[in-house]
């Protein structure tokens, strides 16, 4: 019986995320168009006749001065130590410059082995393959390379295969069924943020945070009910939220409904979704203790 943890590693939009929850076959972690959406260190689970694979999804390893950014380089440097091996996942699409391989150099340092996926196979030219191809396997020699689709499920099983091949043995650290050890109300969370983000996708910048102030279930009625903020550091940002005549808040609350449904399935569900803005004069400071508390989950 095979047992380990993997940093899932990789630059913004690389496809982290969504290989995750492919591999997880559930929604672990959050994915959109837009970069720098994980935010914390996601835990999904995946679990067959061979073992047990912890997958650390973290936040996209990103070059920059700004307070966010480097809390959020934090986190991603923080999984390397905890973790067994690395899954480093490469956007075959971006050529590999200093960002790449700055990235590239912290990961030969946590001395873990490490499996490459050269992500995107599906739009990949050849020349870009074969420069991801050259990249990897001039810093990383005696590691597998692999091409691979997160959003069309390619290359996931060869992917699986190498990290249980070179995963030690052990026993399970979670039960059989269980896909992630994230608690119920940073889920429901998460599956807004997401699609708070993707609905206003340029319009908003991504310091938002969403918190569930209450949840109730009626095991007489099947009834489960769940009253959640989407919170703005701006007065004037609850607008694009909103949208006009409320177009944007009611698309945001569908999608989130019918995701958050599949969480309670059998039961009857009602989301009271609402927008604020934290006091202009603490915004700024509140926003970041959120999304800095929740990274270190």
């Amino acid at each position: 019986m095979k047992s380990a943890t993997v940093s899932v590693i990789g630059r913004p939009s690389a496809g982290k995320s969504t290989m995750v929850n492919t591999i997880c076959e559930m929604k672990v972690s959050i994915t959109s168009p837009s970069p720098q959406t994980t935010r914390n260190k996601i835990r999904g689970i995946y679990t067959d006749q061979r073992g047990q694979l912890v997958f650390l999804d973290t936040p996209g390893y990103h070059l920059s001065d700004k307070t966010i950014n480097r809390k959020m380089q934090e986190v991603t440097v923080s999984a390397l130590s905890e973790s067994d091996m690395i899954l480093y996942i490469v956007d075959g699409k971006r050529a590999a410059k200093k960002e790449e391989e700055t990235l590239a150099e912290l990961i030969k340092k946590a001395d873990v082995p490490v499996v490459c996926a050269i992500n995107k196979k599906d739009i990949l030219t050849k020349a870009e393959k074969e420069d991801a191809e050259f990249f990897l396997k001039e810093r990383f020699p005696s590691s597998p390379v692999l091409l691979t689709s997160s959003l069309n499920d390619e290359g996931i099983d060869e992917v699986l295969i190498e990290l249980f091949r070179i995963a030690p043995e052990g026993e399970l650290m979670y039960e059989e069924s269980q896909y992630t050890d994230q608690g119920l109300e940073f889920r429901i969370s998460e599956i807004i943020r997401e699609k708070t983000i993707s609905t206003l996708t340029d319009e908003l910048p991504h310091a938002i945070f969403v918190e569930v102030s209450d949840m109730e279930y009626s095991e007489e009625d099947g009834k489960v009910w769940i009253r959640a903020f989407i919170n703005t550091e701006r007065e004037g940002q609850k607008g694009i939220i909103v949208g006009k005549g409320g177009e944007n808040i009611r698309r945001i609350r569908k999608e989130s409904f019918r995701e958050i449904k599949r969480i309670f399935p059998g039961s009857r569900l009602e989301l009271d979704l609402r927008v604020k803005a934290v006091d202009k004069w603490r915004n700024n400071q509140v926003v970041l203790d959120k999304i800095f508390k929740d990274m270190a989950k």
